[in-house]
C-alpha cells in the first residue's frame, strides 16, 4: 500500500462524513423555517416578518450547505480515476461546486437578509406606502426565485459530472453514483420548478424526493469508506 493509497481512503471518508453530516444538517435547520404557502404572498409575508429566528435559520441553511459542498470538493480528491475524461469530470464537479457555493450565499443573502427587511418594512408601514412596500419585498422574492434556480441547476450540475466520474472509479459502488445522479436530476427539476412556479408544491415534492435520494448514497457512501481495508484497495465484490 502506497502514500496515495492511503491519500484516496482518506479523502474518501473525510467526502462521505463532510458530505452526510452537512446534508442532515440542512434537513434538521430547515425544519425552523417558517412554513406556509410560499406562494400567498401576502399571507407568507406576514409570517416572516413576525419571525424571530429568520436570520440564524438562514445562516445555519448556509453553514450546512458549506459543510456539504465541502464534501463534493473532497470527493474531486477521493476518486480513484486515471483517465483523462474521468479526471476532467471530477475537476468540472467541483468547478460547479464551488459556483453553487457561491450562488447559495447570493441566494441566502437575498431570502435571509434582503427578503426579511422587505416584509419588516411592508408589515410596518402606514396604509399610504404599503402597496409600495409590498411590491418591493415582491420583487426580491422574485430575484430569490431566479437565484434558487441556478443554485439547483449548478448543484445538479455538479452532482451528475460527480456522479459519471464516481461510476468510473474502484473505490465507490456503482449505485451509488446512480443515486448520485438521480439525486442530482431531481435538483435540475427543482431548478426548473422554481424558475417558471417559484415555490409550489410540486418543488415541495422534488425537494423532499432530493434529500431521500442524497441521504441513501451518502450513508452508503459512509458506509463503504468507513470499511475500507488499510492492507488494500476494495474491489467490486468487497462492497
Amino acid at each position: 500500500m502506497n502514500n496515495e493509497t492511503i491519500s484516496l481512503r482518506a479523502a474518501l471518508r473525510l467526502s462521505a462524513w463532510l458530505l452526510l453530516m452537512g446534508q442532515i444538517l440542512y434537513i434538521i435547520v430547515t425544519q425552523f423555517h417558517a412554513g406556509g404557502d410560499a406562494n400567498d404572498h401576502h399571507a407568507i409575508f406576514v409570517t416572516y416578518a413576525g419571525n424571530g429566528i429568520w436570520t440564524a435559520v438562514h445562516f445555519g441553511q448556509f453553514a450546512s450547505m458549506a459543510i456539504l459542498l465541502a464534501g463534493l470538493l473532497a470527493l474531486s480528491f477521493a476518486l480513484d480515476v486515471q483517465t483523462g475524461t474521468s479526471r476532467l469530470l471530477g475537476r468540472l464537479g467541483a468547478a460547479a461546486a464551488a459556483a453553487t457555493l457561491a450562488l447559495y450565499g447570493a441566494l441566502q443573502a437575498i431570502d435571509g437578509v434582503a427578503l426579511k427587511q422587505a416584509v419588516n418594512a411592508w408589515a410596518s408601514a402606514p396604509d399610504a406606502e404599503k402597496a409600495a412596500r409590498f411590491a418591493s419585498a415582491e420583487a426580491i422574492r422574485w430575484l430569490e426565485w431566479g437565484m434558487r434556480s441556478y443554485q439547483d441547476f449548478t448543484l445538479g450540475l455538479a452532482l451528475l459530472l460527480f456522479a459519471t466520474a464516481a461510476a468510473r472509479a474502484v473505490s465507490v459502488p456503482r449505485p451509488i453514483a446512480y443515486l448520485m445522479g438521480l439525486s442530482g436530476l431531481t435538483y435540475l427539476a427543482q431548478g426548473w420548478v422554481a424558475g417558471t412556479e417559484g415555490f409550489s408544491a410540486a418543488q415541495s415534492v422534488a425537494i423532499v424526493l432530493a434529500w431521500v435520494l442524497s441521504l441513501v448514497w451518502m450513508i452508503w457512501l459512509a458506509v463503504v469508506a468507513s470499511r475500507m481495508r488499510a492492507s488494500k484497495p476494495l474491489s467490486p465484490g468487497e462492497y
